[in-house]
C-alpha cells in the first residue's frame, strides 16, 4: 500500500477500511479477553478453594463436636483424601501458573500494547493532517500584488514541514494498520495454545497421582457410604415408628391440665424439671410474668430462658419452705422462701399435677433426702414413716368444738407463769420422757386459724380475750375506747405463718413442742396442705394476739399467763411454738394443753425472746401490784390505828378530871 501510487481519494478509502478493521479486532479480542480472564479466574478460584478444602480436612481431627466422639475410622480416612485433595491443588496452582504464562500473557500484550499502539498512531496521523490543512491554507493567502519574501518564505517552509510530518506519520500507521492483520492471528492462536497445552499438562498430573491404589479406595468409601446410607434408612424407619407410637401414647398429655386419677402425683421426686411462669414486680402493684425452663440440680433451682447456652442459679433450696399461694387470680402457683427468708419467688405451674409435684419434690429438696444414695426410696420411706406416724384430721371445725369452754367460764387461772427459754433447758429426767407422753397418737390436727370474727363463738372470744375488733398493732389510740393492750409497756409485731395446732398431754418442756412441730409438718406433707395463713402476731404484756395483715382485725387472742411454754426448733430457726393452757369444760381444774406451731421470717428465737420478756415484765408487774397493794393496806392499818388512838385520847380528855 501506498500513497504515492494511487490517488488520494482512493487511498483515504481504504484507510476507512484498515480502520474499520482495526476497530471490529479490537471489540472482539476485547471479549475474547474478557472470557480467558474468567478462565484465569475460575482457576484461581479453584486453586485456592481446592487448598482450603484440603486444609479443613486436615483440621478434622482437632475439632470437639459434642456429639462426634472419637471416631478415629472418619479421621484417618479424611486424613488420606486430604492428601489427594492437597495433590490436586498442587496440579491447579500449576495449571493457574501455566494459564498465566501461556494464555493470558499474549492476548494481554497484544491488547495492551499492539491495539494502543494503533490508537496512538490514529491520533498522530489526525494531527498532522490537520496541520498539514492549516499550513496550505495559509500558503493559499499569500497576496499577489504585495508580495513580502519574508512571510513567502516562513509559509513555504511550513508547508514544507507539515507535509512531511504528515508523510512520515502516514507510513507508520499504514505500515502498523498492514502488520495488524499478522498480529490478529498470533494473538489468537496463541493464547488458545497456551491454555490446551496447560490442560494436557494438568491432566497428565492428574493421571499420574490417580493411581489404581486411590481407585480401591474410593471404591471402598463408596462401598462405606451405601452401608451407612442403608443404616440411615433403618434408623429413620425405625424412629417414624417411635414417633408414630409416642403420639399414640402421648396423647392424653397434650391436655394442658391432665386427668389425675390417670397420671397420679409422684410425691417422691427429689429431681424435676419443666416450664414455670415466674412473676417479677416491676412497680408497686404491677408485675409481669415471665416462662422459662426450670430444673433442679442438688439443693439448687436453675432456670434457663430461651435462647441461653446453660441454666443460671435462680434460688438456694436447702432448708427453704415451700407453699401454694393465691396470686393475681392465677391458678398452680406456690411461693419458694430461702432458708434466711431474705428471698422469696413465686412460681406457677401449669396443671394441678406439676403444681403439686414441684411443691413436693422441693420440699423433699429442702430435707436434703437427694444426699442419700436412693433419694426416691428415701423420701418414699420417709412419706410413709410420716404417714403412719401421724392420722391428721381436716375437720377444723369438729376440732374446735372439741376446744370450745363453755360460756361464761372466766380466765383459766395463771398459777403457773414459769415457761423454757427460746431454745428450752435441759432436764434431768429427759431420757425418761416418751413420744407418747407428749402427744397422743390419734390427736387430731387443725391447720387453718378458725377466728371469733367468722362465727359465732362466744365461749371462745371469752376463753382467749376479746375477738373480732380492729387492733391498732403499734399502741396508738384511735379512739375513746382503749383496749388492755394499749395500757402495755411492750409491743412488738411479727410476721407469722399458721401451720397448725393440736392437743398435747405435757407442757413442762420443749420436746413437745418439738414432737407436735414433727407431727405437724410431716402431715402438711403427707396430705399435700402446704397453704399457710399469714397473719401479724402482737406481743403485749398481756397477751399474744394474731391479727389479719389486711383488716388489722383481730383473729385470736391468747392470754399471756395461760402461755406456759414456748421453743424454736431446734435447727430450723423460723419454726416456733408455744404451748396455751386452758379450761376444757366448765370447772376449772380439768385443764387442757393445745400447742400452737408457727413459721416465721427467720425470727423464731425474737419471738420467743419476745415472748419471755413480756412474761417477766407481766411477772414484775404483778409483784409491783401486789407490793403496792400491801403498802396501801399497811397504811390503811396505820391510818386505822391513828384514827383509833385519836379517838381514844378524845375521850380520855373528855372524861378527865379538872385540875
Amino acid at each position: 500500500m501506498s500513497c504515492h501510487a494511487q490517488p488520494k481519494m482512493k487511498t483515504r478509502s481504504l484507510l476507512g477500511v484498515f480502520e474499520e478493521d482495526a476497530t471490529a479486532i479490537s471489540n472482539y479480542m476485547n471479549q475474547l479477553y474478557q472470557a480467558m480472564h474468567r478462565i484465569y479466574d475460575a482457576q484461581n478460584e479453584l486453586s485456592a478453594a481446592t487448598h482450603l478444602t484440603s486444609k479443613l480436612l486436615k483440621e478434622y481431627e482437632k475439632q470437639r463436636f459434642p456429639l462426634g466422639g472419637d471416631d478415629e475410622v472418619m479421621s484417618s480416612t479424611l486424613q488420606q483424601f486430604s492428601k489427594v485433595i492437597d495433590e490436586l491443588s498442587s496440579c491447579h496452582a500449576v495449571l493457574s501458573t501455566q494459564l498465566a504464562d501461556a494464555m493470558m500473557f499474549p492476548i494481554t500484550q497484544f491488547k495492551e500494547r499492539d491495539l494502543k499502539e494503533i490508537l496512538t498512531l490514529k491520533e498522530v496521523f489526525q494531527i498532522a493532517s490537520n496541520d498539514h490543512d492549516a499550513a496550505i491554507n495559509r500558503y493559499s493567502r499569500l497576496s499577489k500584488k504585495r508580495e513580502n519574501d519574508k512571510v513567502k518564505y516562513e509559509v513555504t517552509e511550513d508547508v514544507y514541514t507539515s507535509r512531511k510530518k504528515q508523510h512520515q506519520t502516514m507510513m507508520h500507521y499504514f505500515c502498523a494498520l498492514n502488520t495488524l492483520q499478522y498480529k490478529k492471528k498470533i494473538a489468537l492462536l496463541e493464547p488458545l495454545l497456551g491454555y490446551m497445552q496447560a490442560q494436557i499438562s494438568f491432566f497428565k498430573m492428574g493421571s499420574e497421582n490417580l493411581n489404581e491404589q486411590l481407585e480401591e479406595f474410593l471404591a471402598n468409601i463408596g462401598t462405606s457410604v451405601q452401608n451407612v446410607r442403608r443404616e440411615m434408612d433403618s434408623d429413620i424407619e425405625t424412629m417414624q415408628q417411635t414417633i408414630e407410637d409416642l403420639e399414640v401414647a402421648s396423647d392424653p398429655l397434650y391436655v394442658p391440665d391432665p386427668d389425675p386419677t390417670k397420671f397420679p402425683v409422684n410425691r417422691n421426686l427429689t429431681r424435676k424439671a419443666g416450664y414455670l411462669n415466674a412473676r417479677n414486680k416491676t412497680g408497686l402493684v404491677s408485675s409481669t410474668w415471665d416462662r422459662q425452663f426450670y430444673f433442679t440440680q442438688g439443693g439448687n433451682l436453675m432456670s434457663q430462658a430461651r435462647g441461653d447456652v446453660a441454666g443460671g442459679l435462680a434460688m438456694d433450696i436447702d432448708n427453704c419452705s415451700v407453699m401454694a399461694v393465691d396470686c393475681e387470680d392465677r391458678r398452680y402457683c406456690f411461693q419458694i422462701t430461702s432458708f434466711d427468708g431474705k428471698k422469696s419467688s413465686i412460681l406457677q405451674a401449669e396443671s394441678k399435677k406439676d403444681h403439686e409435684e414441684w411443691i413436693c419434690t422441693i420440699n423433699n429438696i429442702s430435707k436434703q433426702i437427694y444426699l442419700s444414695e436412693n433419694p426416691e426410696e428415701t423420701a418414699a420411706r420417709v412419706n410413709q414413716s410420716a404417714l403412719e406416724a401421724v392420722t391428721p384430721s381436716p375437720s377444723f371445725q369438729q376440732r374446735h368444738e372439741s376446744l370450745r369452754p363453755a360460756a361464761g367460764q372466766s380466765r383459766p387461772p395463771t398459777a403457773r407463769t414459769s415457761s423454757s427459754g427460746s431454745l428450752g433447758s435441759e432436764s434431768t429426767n429427759l431420757a425418761a420422757l416418751s413420744l407418747d407422753s407428749l402427744v397422743a397418737p390419734d390427736t387430731p390436727i387443725q391447720f387453718d386459724i378458725i377466728s371469733p370474727v367468722c362465727e359465732d363463738q362466744p365461749g371462745q372470744a371469752k376463753a382467749f380475750g376479746q375477738g373480732g375488733r380492729r387492733t391498732n398493732p403499734f399502741g396508738e389510740s384511735g379512739g375513746i375506747i382503749k383496749s388492755e393492750t394499749e395500757d402495755s409497756i411492750l409491743h412488738q409485731l411479727f410476721i407469722v405463718r399458721f401451720l397448725g395446732s393440736m392437743e398435747v398431754k405435757s407442757d413442762d418442756h420443749p420436746d413437745v413442742v418439738y414432737e407436735t412441730m414433727r407431727q405437724i409438718l410431716a402431715a402438711r406433707a403427707i396430705h399435700n396442705i402446704f397453704r399457710m395463713t399469714e397473719s401479724h402476731l402482737l406481743v403485749t404484756c398481756d397477751c399474744l394476739k394474731l391479727i389479719d395483715p389486711q383488716t388489722q382485725v383481730t383473729r385470736l387472742t391468747f392470754p399471756l399467763p395461760c402461755v406456759v411454754l414456748y421453743a424454736t426448733h431446734q435447727e430450723n430457726k423460723r419454726l416456733f411454738g408455744f404451748v396455751l393452757r386452758t379450761s376444757s369444760g366448765r370447772s376449772e381444774s380439768n385443764l387442757s394443753s393445745v400447742c400452737y406451731i408457727f413459721e416465721s421470717n427467720n425470727e423464731g428465737e425474737k419471738i420467743c425472746d419476745s415472748v419471755g420478756l413480756a412474761k417477766q415484765i407481766a411477772l414484775h408487774a404483778e409483784l409491783d401490784r401486789r407490793a403496792s397493794e400491801k403498802q396501801k393496806e399497811i397504811e390503811r392499818v396505820k391510818e386505822k390505828q391513828q384514827k383509833e388512838l385519836n379517838k381514844q385520847k378524845q375521850i380520855e380528855k373528855v372524861y378527865s378530871p379538872n385540875v
